[in-house]
């Protein structure tokens, strides 16, 4: 089961962060980081999984992905940093009344959690 949500996440965490593309390719950089965070928290969901862990609240999420992966050295400190970045930008996108991203915010909001995607997934190869 853990395997199977695992990979179900993985997906999810892909097809978000292909939302997010055509949502910058259109112009909407807001919306766009929204669904970019999205895909990183899904990712990251999908190591979780693993280890049968979840939480209720984003910060839970963050907390043990960090305390199960991060400082254990199997995911780079570069990727929670990330995570956090993308997480606060995607609060200030939805929560911030005058909150307006640029594209190149945007664009680097996507190369940053493309490399955290790909790093789970080269985790995951890696095990199974």
């Amino acid at each position: 089961m853990s395997i199977d949500l695992c990979r179900w996440r993985l997906e999810k965490a892909e097809r978000t962060f292909k939302e997010g593309e055509q949502l910058l390719d259109v112009g909407f950089y807001n919306g766009a980081i929204n669904r970019f965070y999205y895909a990183a928290f899904h990712a990251v969901r999908a190591l979780l999984a693993l280890k049968k862990l979840d939480s209720a609240k984003h910060s839970g999420v963050i907390s043990l992905f960090n305390r199960e992966y991060v400082k254990t050295g199997a995911i780079s400190k570069e990727a929670s940093k990330t995570l956090s970045t993308i997480f606060a930008m995607r609060s200030e996108a939805d929560y911030d009344d005058f909150k307006s991203f640029s594209l190149q915010e945007a664009a680097d909001a996507r190369k940053a959690v493309r490399s955290l995607i790909d790093e789970v997934s080269a985790y995951l190869a890696g095990i199974s």
